[in-house]
């Protein structure tokens, strides 16, 4: 891929206002990384974080909707014990356990994470006691030890109690519409999944209706004209004008291992993060991804729109002249089961990327991720770069109109800015 280049690359004036938000962040000084942090070689929050995405992802093969829930626990969990042991330097999440400095870290961010994991899923309880076992031979035993294992076993069962009956798996279903705009499931799986997140309780917002829309454009609108001949153009699963990067990022973005995870891991080591720091970075971000899903999924609750295969499929019945019917047209990418507005990935990506760029006080950060989807890596010399593209992909992949995305990463922003106004401040 390329390098980022704004006077060449040409952004769509629609993209526009996520991307501002993410490079204009207000970021409080105290946010920012020290340039002298400690190296994050053997820090037991990323061993960890490896471990959970292994349980969640690996063996459960949790889908995106519980996988946010998943992730939030245990490094919500992790961050409460370490923070404990550092003083409470800044806000807990849910409460700092009793601690005086002398416990072992690692003890504390291996039972903290492994008694989270053990109640998501205790048929693995067997294989994460084994990872369990492992961590603590590497640490001698002894009164440090033992005061790391009560720290950590406390914060797990902080979060565990605070996420009883929280709404995770529940029966909600997605209204089926037949009338123009009206979601309908779509093919090959004419499936419906993943309702019951837009009505799991917050970790961190105190509504997941605070970051309502004013929804998607009128069916009859030049703005909707606009966004579905843009899809149909670029999205189509043949006898697009796509080029081939554009092809292959629409697939990366897709990849369900989540690239997210590794750029998180990987801006540990280039910014030579801290234990304290990484536990708090991983915490900020995956509650914020968390709670913009749910703000995300209850916002395609409220508008219920349809996608671009029903809504180009059915282009003669939206009542808008600049549009035309295709009923042969396919997406390049399966289209998910669940309402298009607003997008998942889009407000997920707005989160986390927002979220980077306010923890580290800056936005141009290289980094970069690979895709066992595409079997390729792609670089970005920023996180608005990185932001811009994941918009642009759902367009190429065919999912998405643009409007979903741009408001997408609009809620994923409101999320974190909230969350860093309100949460993990410095307390001294």
């Amino acid at each position: 891929m390329t390098s980022f280049d704004p006077a060449r690359r040409k952004i769509p004036r629609t993209a526009l206002s996520a991307i501002i938000a993410l490079t204009s962040l207000v970021v409080p000084a105290s946010f920012t990384v020290p340039a002298a942090a400690s190296p994050a070689s053997g820090n037991a929050v990323v061993t960890w974080d490896i471990n959970a995405q292994t349980a969640i992802f690996e063996v459960a093969a949790q889908p995106q909707t519980a996988q946010v829930r998943s992730f939030a626990m245990v490094n919500g969990a992790v961050y409460d014990a370490v923070n404990a042991i550092a003083g409470t330097p800044y806000q807990p999440y849910l409460l700092a356990p009793p601690a005086t400095g002398t416990e072992s870290r690692d003890a504390a961010v291996a039972t903290a994470a492994y008694r989270v994991l053990v109640d998501l899923f205790p048929e693995q309880q067997e294989r994460l006691q084994a990872q369990y076992d492992r961590s603590l031979a590497t640490i001698p035993d002894g009164p440090s030890e033992q005061g790391g294992i009560a720290v950590g076993g406390k914060a797990a069962a902080a979060m565990i109690a605070a996420r009883q009956n929280d709404g995770v798996f529940g029966d909600q279903a997605w209204v089926v519409g037949t009338r123009p705009g009206e979601w309908r499931p779509t093919p090959p799986t004419f499936d419906s999944q993943g309702a019951w997140l837009g009505q799991l309780k917050p970790f961190l917002i105190p509504d997941a209706t605070m970051f309502r829309t004013a929804g998607p454009p009128a069916l009859t609108s030049r703005a909707y004209a606009r966004d579905v001949n843009e899809v149909k153009r670029l999205g189509s699963q043949s006898g697009s004008v796509r080029t081939q990067d554009q092809t292959e990022a629409a697939s990366w973005w897709h990849d369900r291992r989540s690239t997210g995870w590794e750029i998180k891991r990987q801006l540990v080591k280039t910014q030579r993060l801290n234990m304290l720091q990484t536990a708090r970075m991983f915490a900020m971000v995956d509650l914020s991804v968390a709670d913009a899903g749910i703000a995300c999924y209850n916002e395609k609750a409220a508008w219920s729109f349809w996608r671009p295969i029903t809504a180009i499929q059915l282009a003669d019945t939206d009542g808008n002249p600049r549009t035309t019917p295709d009923p042969t047209w396919t997406p390049l990418l399966v289209t998910p089961p669940f309402p298009e507005y607003t997008s998942g990935h889009a407000c997920a990506g707005g989160a986390r990327m927002s979220m980077f760029t306010s923890f580290f006080g800056r936005n141009n950060i290289p980094f970069s991720a690979f895709s066992v989807d595409t079997g390729t890596t792609r670089h970005f010399d920023g996180f608005s770069q990185a932001m811009a593209e994941a918009i642009d992909a759902r367009v190429w992949g065919g999912i998405h109109f643009r409007t979903a995305d741009t408001e997408g990463a609009n809620i994923g922003i409101r999320v974190t800015d909230f969350i860093t106004r309100h949460y993990f401040r410095p307390l001294r």
